[in-house]
């Protein structure tokens, strides 16, 4: 069976997912609700409080999704529900972010709940379209496949923001009176591009099933069932070490990502330079992570996730001398090349370390990981703003973060690559 046979209807139809949640992502975590957050909902607030605002915000959501994620695997593995949890989840994110549009000119509480709603419906759903890899394709193919996801969602998501981008520098061209109608309009449009492109995996992707154990309705079973899946990882001495060596180097890529715009923000660049380096982020990031599920598919996950590592450790090295906006352009093209092809190599490399059977249940370990290294990499980034008022500065105290994570890395062995 030739590699090219890896892209099949399933698989097309489980990667169009990403192209549409990844809308929710970009245009919506990354810049359209922050920005509207602090010109309108919290209009006249000072500064300082409308990051405490958004910052408890995402660590309340990150918190219930830390605690929900292994759970709701372990219970979706055991009755054989991922699409259903998927779909019931997706359209939560999708619905609380399309109401973000009612939601008037100083009414910040009411935009912070459906924004939490939105972002643990957006990260919870993640955990049964990952552990879905494993019944749209053979083990052979993950890191095709996974990196043919993160490839559509990084266009998917970049598309949808470049209209939202157009619409806001010429609303009346598309009949808006203003830009607040804009981005009103624009979260309606994500929730319907979400729930357009949730719809092909859910109706297409057939789900292998395993058998109910009594009682696996009820938190108090999920929550037995969360303890012995603790102790379960810890029997599979790969997958313990993976996660491990993850939630290290996965913090500082995500810290990358979410403080490029703060970071440019501070040393002066244009609010336009800054949503451009992010498009063009994207839009790099769509060829380049087909090309890195090349490389893995040709020479393994970990020598890919290898190669991205060193580009970010170089990345947090260069950035101390970066000052003018061109820099931060190729520092933009820089991080598109491997952004997305760490992240799909991880998920391809993990998705062979575990049993197929319990797939939803080891993602959401996955996934609670994940929203750990939302914590670990912003605090470091907390404690160099601490001995630096230099923003350049900051992004050094990542380097540990990439280091310690390869090097955890090399003691995990590589899963065989079987059909």
């Amino acid at each position: 069976m030739g590699s090219q046979d890896f892209l099949n209807k399933r698989v097309v139809a489980w990667a169009l997912y990403d192209w549409g949640n990844s809308a929710f992502a970009l245009s919506v975590l990354a810049v359209l609700f922050p920005l509207f957050l602090g010109s309108y909902w919290s209009a006249g607030d000072e500064g300082a409080a409308v990051t405490s605002r958004l910052a408890w915000a995402t660590a309340g959501a990150s918190f219930v999704v830390f605690l929900l994620a292994p759970v709701l695997g372990a219970i979706a593995d055991t009755g054989g529900y991922r699409k259903r949890f998927l779909f019931i989840l997706a359209l939560l994110g999708a619905l609380s972010t399309a109401a973000l549009s009612l939601v008037g000119e100083g009414g910040w509480p009411w935009a912070l709940i459906l924004f939490a709603l939105g972002s643990i419906g957006y990260y919870s759903a993640n955990v049964f379209y990952d552990a879905l890899i494993v019944d749209v394709s053979p083990p052979r193919y993950y890191n095709l496949v996974s990196a043919f996801g993160f490839s559509l969602g990084y266009f998917g998501g970049a598309l949808l923001l470049a209209m939202h981008v157009w619409m806001l520098t010429t609303p009346e061209a598309f009949g808006f009176g203003s830009s607040i109608e804009v981005i009103q309009f624009a979260f309606v449009s994500v929730g319907i591009w979400w729930v357009v492109f949730l719809l092909p995996v859910v109706l297409t992707v057939r789900e292998g099933t395993a058998a109910a154990v009594p009682g696996v309705g009820s938190v108090r079973a999920a929550y037995r069932t969360l303890a012995g899946t603790f102790r379960e990882i810890r029997q599979y001495r790969d997958v313990f070490l993976f996660l491990l060596g993850y939630l290290l180097y996965i913090g500082g890529v995500f810290t990358v990502i979410f403080m490029a715009v703060n970071f440019g923000q501070r040393l002066g660049f244009s609010q336009t330079d800054l949503v451009k380096a992010l498009l063009i982020t994207n839009f790099v990031g769509f060829p380049a992570t087909l090309a890195y599920g090349a490389i893995g598919h040709k020479l393994g996950p970990k020598v890919a996730i290898y190669v991205g590592l060193a580009v970010y450790t170089g990345v947090a090295c260069w950035a101390v001398f970066l000052t003018e906006v061109r820099e931060f352009y190729i520092m933009a093209i820089t991080i598109g090349l491997v952004q997305g092809g760490v992240q799909g190599m991880s998920r391809s490399l993990f998705a062979g370390l575990i049993p197929a059977s319990q797939s939803g249940e080891f993602f959401g370990f996955y996934n609670m990981m994940t929203k750990l290294a939302h914590v670990l990499g912003p605090a470091l980034v907390g404690i160099g703003a601490l001995f630096s008022g230099d923003p350049k500065f900051i992004l050094i105290t990542l380097v540990p973060l990439f280091v310690l994570g390869a090097l955890m890395l090399t003691r995990v062995q590589e899963p065989a690559i079987i059909d």
